[in-house]
């Protein structure tokens, strides 16, 4: 299994529009082989002092994939550069953790 986390923080005031775009391919993901786990995060609210937060611009997505080669395919899938080309403008910056279960 893969473990992904993709740190997304978009221009000032544009998360909610990428996250539009990002829940509208959502089912398409899903529907992908492999895919076990695939979906946005934003900070919590009340959590205290242990917290350190994105941020009202960033947004984590959580994914898990069977395999590399399941998230290799997810990447060239023709919905993800469709999203990609939608949202590009909107984006600040992407960072993308790949993740072996450690234990």
């Amino acid at each position: 299994m893969i473990h992904v986390l993709a740190i997304v923080t978009t221009k000032p005031g544009m998360r909610e529009a990428v996250l539009e775009a990002f829940r509208a391919n959502m089912p398409a993901v899903h529907a992908e082989e492999g895919c076990l786990e695939y979906g946005p995060a934003v900070d919590a609210e009340g959590i205290g002092a242990i917290q350190t937060k994105l941020g009202p611009d960033s947004f984590v997505v959580v994914e898990k994939w069977e395999s590399p080669a399941h998230l290799a395919a997810h990447a060239a899938a023709p919905h993800m550069a469709a999203y990609g080309a939608k949202v590009r403008e909107m984006i600040a910056s992407r960072v993308i953790h790949v993740l072996s279960p450690a234990g």
